[in-house]
């Protein structure tokens, strides 16, 4: 069970509508810079989003690393051509819409309340951090988001903090960029969605299945992808769909998924 599985599956037709008649209607890239109040960093988001049907699926992807014109030629393709597409995050936006597009979310509706940017990053954060499960004492947090470490730091769990960029965080830590040297030193995993674009996710899997280590997503990126591996290495999940509580002040909402006992 992986990515490269699910997708063999869709294009055989067996999650959903035959994906040769189904097609993308809309090709779009969301573009953000923010910095919070109090907080000494900024940072970007990009993310590509698909439309299938009612259905938006998205990829994040390192700003510039997708160019408009790759994104905007999947208007109007078919699915299954697009399942094949040679850049992952198209892959991977392309496969959320197409399941979402099949099956709404059905998990634990969480509505994220209106406020400001900071006070609605810090509810999702606690969202994501309540899937944790109890007892846990040192969390590997794989793609750096300061609001989710706020809260981690709030309960008392330690953490290694990992992204791709490396750097710091707000409190001065410094970030790793290598989660396979990191993941024996954790008794559990906490993992952004991007890892599914990145080529990632994968070996955060197979250690979660090898050592039976809890692995919780919070997934922008493959909302409805990563559900499906519940059970088959993943532990719980929070699920955002487009539009993300970032993009509007008001309520915004996810869904939370866990692992059947």
């Amino acid at each position: 069970m992986n990515l490269t599985s699910i997708i063999k599956r869709a294009l055989a037709g067996e999650l959903g509508p035959d994906p040769v008649r189904e097609r993308v209607s809309t090709a779009f890239t969301t573009r953000q810079g923010v910095r919070h109040d109090s907080r000494r960093r900024g940072y970007r988001n990009h993310v590509v989003s698909l439309r299938v049907g009612r259905a938006v699926g998205s990829c994040a992807v390192e700003p510039g690393e997708v160019a408009d014109e790759i994104v905007e030629e999947c208007a109007g393709v078919a699915v299954a051509d697009l399942l094949l597409h040679p850049v992952p995050a198209v892959r991977v936006a392309t496969l959320d819409a197409y399941l979402m597009s099949a099956r709404a979310h059905w998990g634990e509706r969480v509505t994220v309340a209106a406020g400001t940017s900071l006070e609605k990053s810090l509810a999702r954060a606690a969202a994501v951090v309540d899937l944790l499960p109890a007892g846990t004492e040192r969390v590997l947090v794989v793609g750096v988001v300061n609001s989710v470490l706020h809260r981690l730091r709030e309960r008392g769990v330690r953490y290694v903090p990992c992204d791709l960029k490396g750097g710091y965080t707000e409190w001065g830590e410094p970030v790793t960029a290598d989660a396979a040297r990191a993941l024996g030193a954790c008794d559990a995993v906490l993992a952004s969605g991007m890892t599914l674009g990145n080529g990632s996710f994968e070996t955060l899997l197979e250690h979660a299945r090898a050592h039976r280590k809890p692995l919780v997503m919070f997934a922008q990126t493959g909302s409805a992808i990563l559900p499906r591996f519940l059970g088959w290495g993943v532990t719980a999940v929070s699920a955002e769909p487009y539009p993300f509580f970032w993009l509007d002040g008001g309520d915004t909402v996810l869904f939370r998924y866990r692992e059947r006992a």
